[in-house]
């Protein structure tokens, strides 16, 4: 059976004002959780974050379009408007995605002529009025200077939009003469990338409504993609209809199809509006236009924007209330960093159940993973937590790609094969799911088999799918950076953070192998998890310009020996700089490209801490525990040394657990929220990547660090003075309480704890809490204590812990 919308979704704006607030969220009549969503943050600065109306998991997010820092259709920059378009993705890194088939609506043609109507992208671009930018979980709104005011709310595969046009015959731009009231609404064939190869539109010269579609590329990845359009306008009669091509339209003929990208498009002209508003409904599919029509008009039958949007509303409320948090002190700028970041979580993946034609499967199909690569580490982790059965249904998903294809994606969007950023990371995120008990119609035999041919299975292209060099990696236990490798294609560059990730990819395994009963495989991929090992150059230093001289003899030696370092299919170890790739050194240099290196969106400096499954071994290798404290200390306090923007370093902050300093992982956990997570429009570090800043955000803010792909959760103090999570599968509440709670946040160490009212000694916690329900509480103070510092009381590891659990 077809599984359809998960949820529909609506929030208010947070006011932007950061005053005291001392109700409690229990106090249903003083609080709203719609009160404290900002979707507009991190929308400028290379965050990426789409603001406009979605649901939860949708296909249809509609917003408008600029045409500067485009990857999020809107950006809160000084760009033009040049559209209002129906699907996007949030928080992307790589181009932008999606934005196909934009509307644009204009007064009038001056002197009411057709061709001085604006068309193109380029002409009609039109700036937005100052302050008039309303965005809101499941609504936005924006006025053009055209005075024409755009608002827009959505159902699963709908977009509505509500143009509401001048009276007074206001200039379709600045500097045109007055022109009459008679609205002209035309559809571009584009997407925001403009990698459109072909299309075709129709326009009905009776009803106005317009259908089409269009080949398209991904904006990370391989291939192209079909979609496909539906618009219907209500709220005037047709006056004219046509087709335009570059800038110049007609009325006949009524149909185009292009096979280049070739501005072009469609357009409906109106009779003045009654009530000087004409709704535009766009329905979506990527099967057809007469799916796309079904949609629209299963999901919003009367063209009733308030209608469509209070429904919207209701459910991100039902979404976002399964968490309940008694906010007492709190000031109303960390309330709205919280919320909005549980709001950014339930954007994507998106849900495109019965929308794949790809094949036929009676499982459901998500897509815009952007990227597993990325979100597994908090993302998927949040899901688990809040939307169990939304994470169940993605499970499900990926392993039905891989029954198809042959491979679970690490990244996949539009229907297409994403690239590959390091080791087959849905490995990690089935891991994560199984370990914690996800079943529901869940076929965990033919995940097993996935995660199984990931270890063991060279793809033909592994850029895009599973992973590369497995044959030197069962016999040399590495990747070199020389790797010969006959057996498949790919980016040969990485060599250092592949063979981390591949090792913990094989410790994930490793876990799902000891629980279903394959021992032999559990110790085969328990040990190929201690292949990163064998990068460790226990001689390597890094010399540090801290100066910011070009003298090479003014660098400093950190003071540090021993980091990962590209070793060679000889056995010998090159050397990288491992200071590379941070603000220190040449920061944007490891991306993914031909000429990269071989750590990927960081350095050695970050990637010799980033050994997630056995910290133990790690902490060891680097000299002990005092050692490991000093060196962790001088990442995070070594100006320009660390970037808190890139996934792999959110566990950074995390590490002190795993030498029974638990207290210290909750002072940088303060340092970075609000100094680098905050309610802003550059509230967060970096590309938001399918949430997972904002998942991050949530969880730390929560005194919760997964650590993704084990059944292990660091506790630290919440932000909070108590909240609660309903687990809305079991219907189980797990709270988490603190006594002495002060919200200046002196008091951020934990002297005791008691789970379900008994002591609690171990810093870290199972996902049973959270499943079965109970209460855990944490005795607060000002200064650093000895709980969760004995041997016995840190997470575990793979080199002591793993055939205990």
């Amino acid at each position: 059976m077809l599984l359809g919308l998960l949820a529909l979704g609506q929030l208010l704006l947070a006011a932007a004002a950061t005053a005291q607030t001392s109700h409690s969220a229990t106090d249903s009549t003083k609080f709203d959780v719609l009160d404290y969503v900002d979707p507009l943050i991190g929308t400028v600065n290379g965050g990426h974050v789409f603001p406009g109306a979605s649901l939860p998991y949708s296909m249809a997010k509609a917003v408008a379009d600029v045409n500067k820092e485009i990857q999020g259709g809107f950006a809160s920059n000084d760009a033009d408007i040049t559209g209002f378009s129906h699907m996007h993705d949030s928080g992307t890194g790589g181009a932008a995605s999606l934005g196909n088939f934009p509307l644009f609506a204009q007064t009038g043609c001056p002197g009411n002529e057709l061709n001085r109507c604006y068309f193109n992208k380029i002409t009609r671009a039109s700036q937005r009025k100052n302050g008039t930018v309303v965005a809101r979980p499941g609504y936005f709104a924006v006025s053009l200077n055209t005075s024409i005011t755009a608002e827009m709310t959505v159902s699963n595969h709908t977009a509505l939009y509500r143009f509401t046009f001048p009276t007074d015959g206001t200039p379709t731009k600045d500097t045109d003469p007055h022109v009459p009231l008679v609205p002209l609404i035309i559809a571009d064939l584009s997407d925001l990338s403009e990698s459109r190869s072909k299309a075709t539109v129709l326009v009905d010269g009776t009803t106005g409504r317009i259908t089409g579609n269009g080949t398209f590329n991904p904006s990370f990845g391989v291939g192209t993609y079909e979609s496909h359009f539906c618009v219907d306008f209500h709220g005037a009669q047709v006056r004219d209809s046509g087709v335009w091509v570059n800038n110049r339209a007609g009325n006949d003929p009524k149909s185009l199809n292009v096979t280049n990208n070739v501005p072009a498009g469609a357009w409906v002209q109106f009779e003045p509006p009654q009530n000087n508003q004409i709704v535009a409904r766009v329905g979506l599919s990527f099967i057809s236009a007469a799916q796309a029509c079904r949609n629209a008009q299963l999901e919003i039958p009367e063209f009733d924007f308030q209608k469509i949007r209070k429904q919207a509303e209701d459910a991100w409320r039902s979404k976002l209330n399964v968490i309940k948090v008694d906010n007492t002190g709190l000031n109303t700028s960390l309330q709205r960093t919280f919320w909005s970041s549980f709001y950014r979580t339930l954007l994507s993946p998106q849900d495109y159940t019965g929308e794949n034609p790809l094949w036929r499967s009676d499982e459901p199909y998500f897509d815009s993973y952007y990227c597993i690569w990325d979100s597994f580490r908090s993302t998927h982790p949040f899901l688990t937590l809040v939307d169990p059965h939304a994470q169940t249904l993605m499970i499900r998903s990926l392993i039905d790609v891989y029954r198809h294809e042959g491979k679970m994606p690490d990244c996949r969007m539009s229907l297409c094969k994403g690239f590959t950023q390091g080791g087959s990371n849905a490995d990690n995120l089935l891991a994560d799911s199984y370990l914690k008990g996800l079943t529901d119609g869940i076929d965990w035999e033919t995940g097993y088999e996935a995660v199984i041919s990931d270890a063991e299975d060279e793809p033909p292209l592994w850029t895009v799918e599973g992973r590369g060099g497995l044959h030197s990696w069962k016999t040399l236990g590495y990747i070199p950076t020389d790797d010969f490798d006959p057996y498949g294609v790919g980016i040969y560059t990485r060599s250092i953070s592949r063979t981390i990730e591949y090792s913990y990819n094989d410790f994930c395994i490793a876990e799902m192998a000891r629980d279903m009963g394959q021992v032999h495989d559990a110790e085969k991929y328990l040990n190929r998890s201690g292949n990163w090992l064998n990068m460790f150059d226990s001689q390597s230093r890094s010399r540090l310009n801290l100066t910011g001289s070009h003298n090479l003899a003014d660098f400093e030696d950190s003071g540090f020996q021993g980091f990962l370092q590209p070793r060679y299919l000889n056995g010998s170890f090159g050397y990288q700089d491992p200071a590379i790739c941070t603000d220190l050194y040449n920061f944007t240099s490891c991306y993914l490209n031909e000429n990269g290196h071989e750590t990927y969106e960081g350095g050695a400096w970050l990637y010799t801490f980033y050994i997630p499954h056995d910290v133990a071994t790690l902490v060891a290798t680097l000299g002990g525990s005092d050692e490991f404290l000093r060196r962790l200390h001088y990442l995070h306090e070594t100006p320009g040394l660390f970037y808190i923007g890139n996934e792999q370093s959110y566990i950074m902050l995390f590490l002190f657990h795993y030498i029974g300093r638990p207290g210290v992982s909750a002072e940088y956990a303060h340092k970075y929220i609000p100094s680098a997570f905050n309610d802003t429009l550059v509230g967060i570090p970096g590309n938001d990547d399918s949430g997972s800043m904002a998942s991050f955000t949530a969880l730390t803010m929560m005194g919760l660090f997964p650590m993704s792909g084990q059944n292990v959760y660091l506790i630290t103090p919440p932000f909070f003075k108590e909240f609660s999570l309903l687990n809305p599968v079991t219907g189980k509440t797990a709270t988490v309480r603190t006594r002495n709670f002060d919200a200046a946040y002196k008091n951020i160490y934990i002297q005791n704890a008691t789970l379900n009212g008994q002591p609690l000694v171990k810093s870290w916690l199972t996902h049973d809490f959270f499943r079965d329900g109970g209460m855990l509480e944490l005795h607060l103070g000002s200064k650093e204590s000895g709980w969760g510092s004995g041997a016995d009381q840190i997470p575990p590891s793979a080199s002591t812990h793993f055939w205990k659990q």
